[in-house]
């Protein structure tokens, strides 16, 4: 087993409970992680026996440009879509990270991480 890792991917989006948050959107930051059989792919050296890091890529981004009031939302129609998409991914995790959080106080960042396993 192996994992592949995408960190500090930097967005743009709209999310939140706030009218305010779907018209002016923040920065967000998520990591993203995956667990799969990656003996296969170390042997091949061929891009098909792997997890490919640009598809992980393009399903946070899109499911981040989808407006919602929870980050808990967006990490589940994440992990969702990965299972969905790459049959090889076994365990995955995703943080989301909305920065500046509009919270009343000086607050870097608020993190929301889900986990899910085949």
């Amino acid at each position: 087993m192996g994992k592949v890792r995408l960190e500090n991917i930097r967005l743009y989006a709209f999310h939140g409970c706030l009218k305010e948050e779907g018209v002016i959107g923040s920065d967000y930051r998520v990591d993203l992680e995956v667990t799969a059989d990656l003996e296969k792919a170390s042997a091949t050296d061929q891009l098909s026996d792997t997890v490919d890091y640009v598809v992980l890529n393009r399903i946070v981004s899109l499911e981040m440009e989808l407006r919602s009031h929870l980050l808990e939302t967006v990490g589940a129609r994440i992990l969702d879509r990965i299972f969905n998409e790459i049959d090889t991914v076994s365990a995955a995790e995703v943080s989301i990270s909305k920065i500046n959080p509009p919270i009343g106080g000086d607050v870097q960042q608020v993190t929301v991480v889900l986990s899910k396993t085949r």
